[in-house]
């Protein structure tokens, strides 16, 4: 039997009665292109409602905040690509986030980032060196039974550690080769765990006695199904739906390292782009375009509902019994067992499926989710929307290449191929590579080799299609793929082969 939906009455934001109710109009201002894009997005079902509860917001704010966040996004995105390796990191600041700071290694790029509306802040390292040092301090820490949480703090720009014995995880670090300047280790009873094997409102079920929560609707070519948690279950594992009846089958399960699944359904299953709202209703899935750090996000999980917050940090690193989890976000959001798997939605952009927390819904507490996109990339799936979903990208000029990569691009947004990690060359050599977007849109081709201390792009192809081939004749070492859309979203194909 098909699951049942909700329908979301209404698809434009009556944006003049929300402004009219808005902070002073000295607050901020609209550009024709913002309002119209604004005025083009629906704040979804009981979001309002739940920041006004969960951030302690008046109604006004709570309006004026989203109109904010989509007005700034916009900027923030634009001066990422401008900054390139400059780039320090973003974050809103504010009640109702009428801030966006912009963080540049250069003092020169100041009145650029002040001149497209935001506020810049001058740092001493760049995101880029930031997330080095993480991945040296997640290698040094994942076999110790404390400093659990990781992750990279763009406000401090600092990593920053969360450990219950402190000064036992400051010595670990401290004999290594990690520039501990860049690191703070912060006293914490944030204790990490899986959320699941519990009840939920809008449950999936692993045998007889394991609950876990939809994520989002996805599909394989033809095939349907849904993300999920990586902890719930594992490759062939079978699912039963809220209605018990049969469901579908994990098709493949990443946990630890990272935490996410896919799970095929049968045909009695209709993927649907929406989210439970908690009180009856839906929220609409428009896309998967990561929040920017101090952005709005709710939560809906099968143990505890609706409920929103904030993201906190990205690229945090947590480390639970059954091992460490990389790449997770970090937010004040509350959640607890049976919440696992969960969506993760700012507004209507898809951020992550829920991966596991420390405190309640009670006392409050953080959540961690798995962010969605790499989930797409990792399995080749394309997230179910209301637009629709584009074909798969041909792959007659990419045809030939040993190695594969395929995923799902949001317009500005980039990822690293393979699997989000890089591949080992043992010899000097010819890399060559190509990739394959759908017409219509522009996405640039990158390969960057470790030298040791960073990242360094040694090669590129930045054309304005959406097809790119690189052939670099490079030195034996660790590479990557950078991927990124320059603008526009849909699929893509990577083909590429090494030395």
């Amino acid at each position: 039997m098909p699951r049942r939906y909700t329908a979301v009455m209404g698809c434009v934001l009556a944006i003049a009665a929300l402004t009219a109710a808005a902070a002073p109009a000295a607050a901020y201002s609209l550009t024709a292109d913002t309002a119209a894009a604004v005025a083009a997005r629906k704040p979804p079902p009981g979001m309002v409602e739940a920041l006004q509860r969960d951030l302690h917001l008046s109604k006004e704010q709570a309006q004026t905040r989203l109109l904010d966040e989509i007005r700034l996004t916009g900027v923030e995105a634009q001066l990422r690509r401008r900054l390139g390796d400059r780039f320090g990191g973003s974050w809103f600041v504010g009640t109702v986030a009428q801030t966006l700071v912009v963080a540049t290694t250069d003092p020169a790029d100041v009145p650029r980032i002040v001149a497209a509306g935001a506020r810049g802040e001058v740092v001493s390292r760049s995101l880029a060196q930031l997330n080095a040092t993480l991945d040296k301090v997640d290698a040094i820490l994942s076999a110790h039974s404390n400093g659990l949480v990781r992750y990279v703090n763009v406000r401090t720009n600092k990593v920053i550690v969360l450990s219950d014995a402190p000064a036992a995880t400051e010595a670990v670090i401290e004999a290594s080769d990690v520039d501990m300047v860049a690191v703070r280790v912060l006293s914490s009873i944030e204790r990490p765990q899986p959320l699941s094997d519990l009840v939920g409102g809008d449950p999936y079920y692993v045998g007889s006695t394991t609950r876990c929560s939809i994520g989002f609707a996805v599909l394989h070519g033809a095939q349907n199904g849904f993300v999920s948690a990586g902890h719930c279950g594992k490759a062939g594992d079978t699912t039963a739906g809220v209605n018990q009846a049969a469901q579908g089958v994990f098709q493949a399960s990443t946990f630890p390292v990272g935490d996410f699944s896919w799970i095929s359904v049968n045909g009695d299953w209709t993927p649907r782009p929406w989210v439970d709202n908690g009180s009856g209703g839906t929220v609409d899935v428009a896309g998967s375009r990561a929040a920017i750090e101090g952005a709005s996000v709710c939560r809906s999980g099968s143990a505890t509902g609706w409920h929103c917050g904030t993201v906190q940090q990205r690229n945090t690193s947590v480390t639970y019994a059954q091992g460490t989890i990389s790449g997770l976000t970090r937010t004040n959001v509350c959640a607890e067992p049976g919440d696992s798997g969960g969506s993760f939605i700012s507004v209507d952009q898809a951020q992550g499926v829920t991966s596991g927390g420390s405190g309640d819904c009670n006392a409050g507490g953080v959540a961690y989710f798995q962010p969605v996109n790499p989930i797409l990339t990792t399995y080749g799936l394309s997230l179910v929307t209301i637009a629709g979903n584009p074909p798969p990208p041909s792959t007659g000029t990419c045809t030939g290449y040993p190695h594969t990569a395929e995923g799902a691009l949001a317009s500005g947004r980039s990822v690293y191929q393979p699997n989000n990690q890089y591949y080992r060359s043992t010899a000097d050599g010819a890399h060559v590579a190509c990739l394959d977007g759908v017409d219509g849109v522009d996405f640039d081709l990158y390969l960057q080799k470790w030298n040791g201390r960073s990242w360094v792009t040694v090669a590129a192809s930045e054309s304005p299609n959406p097809d790119e081939k690189i052939n670099y004749t490079g030195a034996a070492g660790y590479y990557r793929y950078r991927v990124t859309s320059f603008s526009h979203s849909g699929p893509y194909l990577l083909g590429y082969k090494a030395p």
